[in-house]
């Protein structure tokens, strides 16, 4: 069965580059983050949020408002998504501009960690929590940080300059920032907690 793959705009800071909208099913823009689509003749499939940041509500796009303010946004976004059986979702303008929404996007991505997989994109890096496992391939010399929520045990690493051997990450005590690739292929588990995984673009 194919993986439904779903682009996100949200209304933080936009990136200077646009991957390939015509890779994803579905591009969808949230609330204020319309207002840059519009500016860049750019035209999404879905356009939702609570609407009180949205310059001019379109009219040719399908349009779902989402008053409900027990919710964020982008989590709103999240349930239409995973009803309609979205399983991929990358994430741009999570970060940058009010620092509280970035925090709170995070919260988000956690939140939806067991249903969705939420890459988040922006001009410097990908950061994205992951699922006890991954691997991440092509990423010799490249900056990567390992940051616990708020903690994580157990932590195994291979093709990190410095490597983490069955040890535990807490924040506010020790986290795993600015670690370097020395393989092209880094692996990294871990078997309780959470566990932010930020790679840099360089």
């Amino acid at each position: 069965m194919k993986t439904k793959k779903a682009f996100i705009l949200l209304n933080g800071l936009e990136p200077t580059v646009f991957p390939n909208l015509s890779e994803y099913d579905i591009v969808c823009a949230i609330d204020g983050a319309y207002n840059h689509f519009e500016k860049n003749n750019i035209f999404p499939d879905l356009v939702t949020g609570d609407f009180d940041s949205i310059h001019k509500i379109p009219t040719s796009v399908e349009v779902i408002k989402t008053p409900d303010q027990n919710f964020t946004d982008f989590e709103k976004a999240l349930q239409i998504l995973h009803e309609r059986n979205f399983t991929s979702i990358d994430v741009y303008g999570g970060s940058g501009k009010e620092h509280d929404h970035f925090l709170g996007n995070l919260s988000t991505a956690l939140l939806w960690i067991n249903d969705v997989r939420i890459t988040f994109f922006d001009d410097f890096g990908t950061y994205f929590f992951i699922n006890n496992e991954c691997e991440l391939n092509n990423v010799l010399n490249k900056t990567i940080s390992l940051v616990p929520f708020p903690e994580a045990h157990n932590i195994t690493t291979e093709g990190l300059k410095y490597p983490l051997n069955d040890e535990s990450l807490i924040f506010g005590m020790r986290i795993g920032t600015r670690n370097t690739a020395v393989n092209d292929t880094v692996k990294i588990s871990f078997s309780i907690g959470d566990l932010l995984i930020y790679l840099s673009n360089k």
